[in-house]
């Protein structure tokens, strides 16, 4: 093979080469970059939908929620996030965080202990949270004097 030859189609598969690495990188960082910068946005939004929602116990949405239903839908629904059903599952089954490191969109859990949790709800900030109870899906204070805190969980890692 000649020198020419070589250079005529070597240098052009290079540079195609080189288009479909760029423009793949791009698309690719593009794609994880919109999924992630939606995501805190999309649970809240989805979990703000359902405000004033019914409680039935045991029920997952979309019309009535318990409080473990709800957060399961929510998850489900904004970030296709497959969660554990009940409250003591989904603690056991997510990573746990510290009081400290809590962020918005993760749970925080209630009950008599960790190993007895009875209650779940999504951190949204300023000390409150959206959770499904007696009076349906509501936005309450996470320290509530009817509440007792017994851990938090990080089912995604959200971006805000």
């Amino acid at each position: 093979m000649s020198n020419s030859l070589i250079k005529k189609i070597v240098k052009p598969l290079l540079f195609i080469a080189t288009l479909v690495a760029m423009f793949g990188a791009a698309n690719l960082s593009s794609d994880s970059a919109s999924a992630s910068n939606r995501s805190y946005d999309s649970v809240l939004k989805t979990a703000k939908k359902h405000l004033g929602a019914r409680y039935v116990w045991g029920a997952t949405g979309p019309s009535r929620f318990d409080c473990s239903g709800f957060t399961k839908y929510v998850y489900k629904k904004s970030i296709k996030k497959s969660i554990p059903r009940t409250a003591q599952a989904q603690y056991n089954h997510t990573k746990h965080v510290t009081k400290s490191n809590i962020k918005k969109g993760d749970l925080v859990y209630f009950g008599g202990s960790k190993h007895s949790i009875y209650h779940v709800g999504m951190y949204i900030g300023n000390g409150k949270m959206i959770d499904s109870q007696n009076r349906g899906v509501v936005v309450e204070k996470v320290y509530a004097p009817w509440w007792h805190v017994v851990g938090f969980s990080r089912p995604a890692n959200l971006s805000y």
